[in-house]
């Protein structure tokens, strides 16, 4: 079975393009009958994988656009096919409107919604398909889908505090670096050429300055290389040594300052998917186990999967997710409030809340930190320069006879 890019009519005769699955065109065109849709022409495209990246990336602003539409249209009670029919020919993405193409295909030939989700792994993961299974089984499909578009809308939010605390600190450093090579390499060789003319003898500051000066400019292909060496290093070894993987996991949550904003990031988003899990009825120990792989860390899926090995041989929650050692107190004790109370999803939601809180706070700190500490440093550095610039001219002017 081929990829196909065609171009068609709907009943209103809108044209409609996209990339469709099938065995030849004669498949293709009564695939296409079968969600309203006349071919006009087709020629064989990429594989979904190229398609990937020829036909645009869904977003995670894609996907919150799709639950709140479908949400919507699913609580003023329109049809499901109808529902995503509209949402086909209203996406901006091309990518996204093949996939909604596809899963009309696969309702209209007898599967159920979380069904048709569960075909397309690389855009809809376990989680939202569990969700939504969830809210089938319950029929509370539609806030189902209002609560997948809040956690959308919530980790987007996530991922942009995530990509401040690395970003700001990455331009503000490069900044840094440029400035000291420009004195390393233009700068410093000349006044150390103008010294060495005077004849006179170069204190020990200098000549060390002289000596770095000269490493930056004759190694600085080294110096920009062996930083691009170990992190391509380190990346074989996470992908090739679990063991290395794990210890590199638990090495980044006791990072000074990052760390800990790392791991109240991991925990909000822990506390929050499973609160939403639970609340729409999953059990348990198959929302720990759908957890586990939105922790993006593996020492905390190894304490996840500890948490929910013992949680299966009998202990409470509280007591599991306490003998892993992982967890810090605020989750034990809501954890404690909630099973306590029958209450365990909107305690964990208070946990969201509060680590959410937490995190803004403190990558406000570490940026508030990062711009006085960076320019405290390159301060020592011109003022390095400087000292050992000025003190052997001042010296060379004081021998002087006038």
């Amino acid at each position: 079975m081929g990829v196909y890019a065609y171009s068609s009519v709907d009943t209103l005769g809108k044209r409609v393009t996209g990339r469709l699955e099938a065995v030849n065109l004669p498949d293709l065109e009564l695939r296409l009958k079968r969600i309203g849709l006349d071919l006009i022409n087709a020629v064989p495209a990429a594989d979904e994988r190229r398609a990937l990246f020829g036909g645009g990336r869904i977003t995670r602003r894609d996907l919150i656009t799709f639950c709140f539409h479908l949400e919507q249209m699913t609580s003023t009670g329109l049809p499901l096919l109808e529902g995503l029919a509209e949402l086909r020919d209203s996406m901006d993405s091309q990518r996204f409107r093949e996939v909604i193409g596809s899963m009309i295909e696969a309702i209209q030939g007898g599967k159920v919604l979380s069904q048709a989700l569960e075909d397309h792994p690389r855009v809809f993961d376990e989680i939202f398909v569990s969700l939504v299974r969830a809210g089938e089984r319950t029929g509370q499909l539609g806030e189902v889908l209002q609560r997948i578009s809040e956690m959308l809308k919530w980790q987007d939010e996530l991922a942009a505090h995530t990509k401040k605390i690395i970003l700001y600190p990455a331009f503000v450093g490069a900044v840094v670096l440029a400035a000291v090579g420009f004195l390393m390499v233009v700068l410093v060789p000349q006044l150390g050429a103008f010294l060495k003319n005077m004849g006179q003898t170069l204190p020990l500051q200098t000549r060390a300055l002289v000596a770095v000066s000269n490493a930056v400019r004759d190694y600085w292909y080294l110096i920009l290389l062996l930083p691009l060496l170990a992190l391509a290093g380190v990346a074989v070894a996470i992908r090739t040594s679990s063991h290395f993987a794990f210890a590199f996991d638990r090495y980044k949550l006791a990072i000074p300052m990052i760390g800990p904003i790392l791991h109240k990031i991991i925990l909000s988003r822990f506390a929050s998917t499973f609160a939403m899990m639970y609340a729409a009825g999953i059990t348990v120990l198959d929302a720990i186990r759908i957890s586990e792989d939105i922790a993006a860390n593996l020492a905390v899926t190894d304490a996840l999967k500890r948490a929910g090995a013992l949680i299966s041989e009998g202990q409470n929650i509280t007591a599991a997710f306490q003998s892993v050692g992982l967890f810090p107190p605020l989750v034990l004790r809501m954890l404690k409030i909630g099973e306590s109370t029958g209450a365990l999803d909107k305690s964990l939601l208070n946990v969201s809340y509060f680590y959410n809180r937490e995190v803004r706070e403190s990558i406000e700190r570490v940026q508030a930190l990062i711009e006085p500490t960076l320019t405290v440093i390159l301060g020592a550095i011109i003022g390095w320069v400087l000292l050992a610039v000025l003190g052997p001219i001042y010296d060379a002017i004081g021998k002087l006879k006038l």
